[in-house]
Formats: structure tokens, C-alpha cells, sequence
């Protein structure tokens, strides 16, 4: 009885040239249609009268101030988030409890519940009509149509992206170094400076940028909480909206391509650290 031929086993990832330039075209016409094409568009209409057509919407008394309480927000909610999004990850990583499981659920809620009903769920809560919200209002501490209401919203919708980023690294990192550093008599805070902040840093720098870029960017909750009240808490994207149901179709566009070079400005600042800092970034398996 003869010996059979040997298999030939064809080795893995070296497809013929033609359907690796088939995949390569679908994945580039995919993203032209998704998000080539949009971004082509808004800029487009939002020069169609001219860059000082443009350049005059956006310094209008309703974009500045647009632009002002997004980026205030933004400020304001972006930190809180970072140092809850430690906590939180810190909590999860570092301590054994019951119903751990249950909290890790909890944190990726906003992922799964809808903007809207986040921010009807704080126009319930702190709205004037109830106990909480009619204490603060008779004492002039309004939340709902304020700025407080609005950063909550807009905690509320961002907080996950921070933890996220942080719980998988914590985890793969373990609790030796720092265990080590309080053996050798370190305080709690010189551990979380020394040990723990430097080994999360590129982790909490992404979830920091997509926390910024989200909450730039946040329409549902805040348009609940908000009131649209147009020089106080209209927002960039709800001001937008507003614009361009006033057929101010260059206004509302020039403000739109505003909103999207501040995303772009943070994609590329994300993309800068990642070529400047190569050797860090893979050792934390963060790309």
C-alpha cells in the first residue's frame, strides 16, 4: 500500500493579490461613503457662499455663545469624568466584592441607554416639579435648563468611555507594583502618583479624547435638559439643529464643520501620540 501524497496546507493571510485589492477597496469605499462623503458635504455646503460668508455665521452672538458653553461643558464634565472613571476602575480592579459583576453593568449602562431618556430621567429627578429640583430652584441652585443639568447630561452619556479604557489595563497589570510600593511604606496617594497613574496614563489619555470628542458632540440628553434656550443652553450641536430648521442653512453648516475639524483636531492628536509614542503604547496593548 503506497504512501499518501502530504497535504498541502496553504498558510494563513496570503490570499491571491486580487482579493486582498478587493478587500482593501470595499473597506476604502465603505469609508468614503460613511464618513468620507458626509464630512465632504458638510464642508461643502458650509463654503457655498463664500469662507466669509462662513467665517461671519460663526461670529454670530448665537454660535460664540454656542461655541463657549460647548467647550465650558466640555471642560467641566471631560476632568470629572476622568477622576470618576479612575475610581470606578480602580474599585473594580483592586478590591474583590459581591455583585462586582452587577457594577461592571451598571458602568456600561450609558452604552446601552438611549441620550433621551437619560436626560428625561434627570428632568424627573431635578426638574422643578419635584422635591429635589423645587428645593434647589427656591434656592437659586437651578439644574434642569442650566448648565448643571447640561454637564450632568453630558457626564452621564461620556462617563463609561473612561473606565472602559482603564479596567482591561488595570487588569492585565495586577496589583504587584503597587502592593510593592506600600510594603516599602508608600501612602496610598504616592502610589496612585507614582505607580498607578504612570502605568494607566495612555489609557486614560483615550478615554479622555473619546470622552472629549462625545461630548462635543452630544445632542439627545441635552437637548431634554437643555430647554434649547438660545444664547444660554444651546449648545453647539443644538444650536445647529436650530439653525437649520431656520432655513439658516450656512450658519447652521459652518457651525457643523466647526464641530467636526474639533473631532478631526482630536483624531489627530490621538494619531500624533500613538507615531510618537510607539514603544509605550504597544507594551500596554492599547491601540
Amino acid at each position: 500500500m503506497s504512501d499518501a501524497a502530504p497535504a498541502r496546507f496553504r498558510p494563513p493571510a496570503t490570499e491571491p493579490p486580487w482579493v486582498r485589492i478587493l478587500l482593501i477597496a470595499l473597506a476604502a469605499a465603505g469609508m468614503a461613503l460613511m464618513v468620507g462623503a458626509p464630512l465632504a458635504i458638510v464642508f461643502a455646503e458650509a463654503l457655498a457662499e463664500g469662507a466669509g460668508a462662513a467665517l461671519a455665521a460663526l461670529r454670530h452672538r448665537d454660535a460664540l455663545s454656542a461655541i463657549a458653553l460647548t467647550l465650558t461643558i466640555t471642560a467641566i464634565a471631560v476632568p470629572l469624568n476622568a477622576v470618576f472613571g479612575i475610581a470606578a476602575a480602580w474599585f473594580v480592579t483592586r478590591f474583590d466584592f459581591r455583585g462586582k459583576a452587577l457594577l461592571v453593568t451598571l458602568i456600561d449602562l450609558p452604552f446601552s441607554v438611549s441620550p433621551v431618556v437619560a436626560g428625561l430621567c434627570i428632568v424627573l429627578l431635578f426638574g422643578a416639579n419635584s422635591t429635589v429640583g423645587g428645593w434647589l430652584v427656591a434656592h437659586g441652585l437651578p439644574i434642569v435648563f442650566a448648565v448643571p443639568g447640561i454637564v450632568l447630561a453630558t457626564m452621564f452619556v461620556t462617563f463609561p468611555f473612561v473606565a472602559r479604557e482603564l479596567i482591561p489595563v488595570m487588569i492585565e497589570q495586577g496589583r504587584a507594583e503597587e502592593e510593592a510600593a506600600l510594603t516599602l511604606g508608600a501612602s496610598g496617594w504616592r502610589v496612585l502618583r507614582s505607580v498607578t497613574l504612570p502605568n494607566i496614563r495612555w489609557a486614560l489619555l483615550y478615554g479622555v479624547l473619546l470622552s472629549t470628542a462625545r461630548a462635543m458632540g452630544e445632542f439627545g440628553a441635552v437637548a431634554v435638559v437643555s430647554g434649547k434656550i438660545r444664547g444660554k443652553t444651546a449648545t453647539m450641536p443644538i444650536t445647529i439643529e436650530m439653525m437649520y430648521n431656520e432655513y439658516l442653512s450656512v450658519a447652521a453648516f459652518s457651525l457643523a464643520a466647526l464641530l467636526a475639524l474639533l473631532a478631526l483636531l482630536t483624531l489627530l492628536f490621538k494619531t500624533a501620540l500613538e507615531m510618537r509614542h510607539a514603544d509605550q503604547l504597544s507594551s500596554t496593548r492599547r491601540h
